[in-house]
């Protein structure tokens, strides 16, 4: 995709602060960081949304993450660790091409989570689940 950032990065076209490559993924440092240590993991392959992209490429993104995380715990000792993944504009996609943030955390830190826990209704949430399921079993759904 020649107008994607991503993909300008991934080829060497934009600078970036580089953390690991490997044939599905490259990882980048934010330069937006919400925390010391927020990093990107991207597919290597364009792909917009979670909707878009392969199982090969996602898979390759969460061993990625994963240990990229292992390796911010060790070197930055946050008391935790945020992954965070976006779709579309509703969502807060700001790009559009498949990543995976990975915000360390630490106790106090001033950032969370802008929802409130709130009780859905049972039955609600029950057939839409339902829904969700009819729709995995049907043909119109690909694995």
């Amino acid at each position: 995709m020649s107008e994607c950032v991503f993909c300008k990065i991934r080829d060497g076209q934009i600078p970036s602060i580089k953390v690991y490559e490997d044939a599905k993924t490259l990882v980048i440092m934010d330069i937006n960081p919400l925390n010391p240590g927020h990093c990107l993991v991207l597919t290597k392959a364009h792909a917009p949304t979670l909707y878009d992209a392969e199982a090969s490429d996602l898979q390759g993104a969460i061993a990625t993450a994963q240990r990229v995380a292992r390796a911010v715990r060790e070197t930055l000792a946050p008391d935790g660790l945020n992954m965070l993944q976006a779709n579309g504009p509703a969502a807060f996609q700001s790009v559009p091409h498949f990543h995976l943030h990975l915000i360390p955390r630490w106790a106090n830190d001033g950032k969370g989570f802008d929802w409130k826990l709130v009780a859905g209704d049972r039955a609600q949430i029950a057939a839409t689940g339902d829904t969700i399921r009819a729709a995995m079993s049907s043909k119109g759904v690909q694995a």
